[in-house]
């Protein structure tokens, strides 16, 4: 029996910035940044993905380099669950990326970034359910699988790495685009004896934000995720109201929509107050998969919250 899978992944990307590539590392306007993003995918399975993770990152030696360069440094701690808690991931992530200027101004930069992660997977077999154990009252029998209730662990350390372009033209709008490379290693994933080799995983992504009108902008992104034999393409944008050179630091709200190619469409709602970005997504299933989800999709959290403090020029950074 053949299978293919992916790693756990965001309908949000753009918001958890240091699992969609490396180099999105200190690729902000501001001193540091926190992010948090929360995922439960298919609640109806007996919760059968959640995903979380926390992260912050920052600027180092601004005072060391030029002007117009910037090196960032980042953190992240990521949690996947999958089959009802039984299955346990637990990754720890240091990353570092250096932003070349290609301008004076800074409008340009060219940046590469590289990350290092511990990987930890946990199996409670106790947790197990399969399909010999299902009679007329549920999962009541006897399996074939004997574990002696004992718990399958495996640990390994992974490599991940990306580029990024990112400019403006003005300092009212951006684009960016970016490649990533995850699992360069192939680490290796071991239990009771067999060895499993972790594909890599690369990704082509892109983005760009632009005004409409005096208080309208219009926000849009895609990307290409491919993995052994999966693949996930998704696309699309949100309109930010209330962006205004009053008030954009204040109070904004955004309305859009992606698309998971072939899975899902994913209705996004966000809101920005100061330095505060709050988004929200659910999964709406429109793949053959909606029957056994039953046609409950999945909920997405994501918060950002960037310090910044009082200067008298702005820096364009990708927010989607």
């Amino acid at each position: 029996m053949k299978s293919s899978a992916q790693d756990p992944h965001f309908s949000q990307f753009f918001s958890s910035p240091l699992t969609l590539s490396p180099a999105f590392t200190g690729k902000f306007d501001g001193n540091y940044r926190v992010a948090g993003n929360y995922r439960n995918q298919w609640p109806t399975i007996n919760n059968a993905f959640t995903t979380a993770t926390a992260a912050v990152d920052f600027h180092i030696m601004q005072d060391r380099i030029a002007s117009n360069d910037t090196w960032g440094l980042g953190l992240m701690g990521y949690n996947d669950n999958s089959a009802g808690g039984a299955v346990n991931f637990n990754y720890f992530t240091l990353s570092t990326a250096y932003h070349k200027g290609l301008d004076e101004e800074g409008y340009h930069q060219l940046g590469g970034g590289i990350q290092v992660t511990y990987a930890n997977m946990l199996i409670n077999t106790s947790n197990l359910k399969f399909a010999d154990q299902l009679t007329t009252n549920g999962f009541t029998g006897v399996t074939n699988e004997v574990f002696n209730n004992a718990s399958l662990k495996s640990n390994y350390i992974d490599v991940n790495a990306g580029i990024l372009y990112n400019g403006s033209t003005n300092d009212k709008n951006n684009f960016y685009i970016g490649v990533s490379l995850y699992h360069i290693t192939r680490p290796k994933q071991q239990f009771t004896g067999a060895v499993f080799n972790l594909n890599p995983r690369a990704t082509i992504h892109a983005g760009t934000y632009f005004p409409l009108g005096q208080s309208s902008t219009l926000h849009l992104s895609a990307l290409q995720s491919i993995q052994g034999g999966a693949s996930e393409t998704v696309i699309g944008g949100a309109l930010q109201l209330g962006a205004d050179d009053v008030n954009e630091r204040n109070f904004s709200l955004y309305l859009g929509s992606w698309y998971r190619l072939n899975d899902a469409i994913i209705p996004y709602f966000g809101l920005e107050f100061n330095s505060y970005r709050l988004g929200v997504t659910y999964d709406v299933n429109t793949s053959s998969l909606k029957t056994g989800s039953q046609g409950v999709g999945g909920i997405e959290v994501s918060l950002i919250y960037i310090y910044k403090p009082n200067k008298d020029r702005s820096i364009n950074c990708p927010k989607f």
